[in-house]
């Protein structure tokens, strides 16, 4: 993708990526969002969702990328929002970081109360069924990291009812 500093590690189901980061994402309690970073194409604006999400938590940079039907990939540290992003030129659009979104502005200064994983599971068959959905949980309200079936989503506001919860260990 040519962003700097991001190498995935992606996972899938709840499970592993609850052994791979449940405590770090629960160290984030406490913290204020203190910014965030999104790719947006500057010919149009438009967010393209196939990039890595960044939150900065007090200097603690949770980058998070969903991928395929059911992956997830979290990382920490390692992304460079300021740095252009590179080998794009055959593509008619533009990527470059955003540190502008409506949906997570809001949130900036806040502090976090919570962080959670949910999963995907309900009744009836679905093929989003298991997919992992980041949560943050602020006074303010909540913004999860979703699973857009290949690419991430922000939702904003209570979670659907389709999700069962995940407690993170400390």
């Amino acid at each position: 993708m040519g962003i700097s500093g991001f190498e995935p590690s992606f996972l899938v189901g709840a499970d592993a990526i609850l052994r791979a980061h449940g405590s770090r994402l629960a160290a984030l309690t406490g913290r204020r969002l203190t910014g965030f970073a999104l790719v947006r194409f500057v010919e149009d604006g438009d967010w393209f969702a196939d990039c890595p999400v960044v939150l900065d938590f007090d200097g603690i940079q949770v980058e998070l990328c969903h991928w395929r039907l059911d992956e997830l990939s979290i990382g920490w540290d390692t992304i460079d929002t300021t740095a252009t992003i590179t080998g794009w030129e055959w593509f008619e659009l533009t990527p470059q970081w955003s540190h502008s979104d409506e949906r997570f502005e809001p949130f900036v200064g806040q502090e976090l109360r919570e962080a959670a994983l949910l999963e995907w599971r309900t009744a009836e068959r679905d093929l989003a069924a298991g997919t992992v959905t980041v949560e943050f949980v602020f006074g303010g309200g909540r913004v999860r990291i979703v699973n857009g079936l290949d690419e991430n989503g922000i939702e904003v506001g209570e979670a659907r009812s389709g999700y069962v919860r995940h407690g993170l260990g400390r």
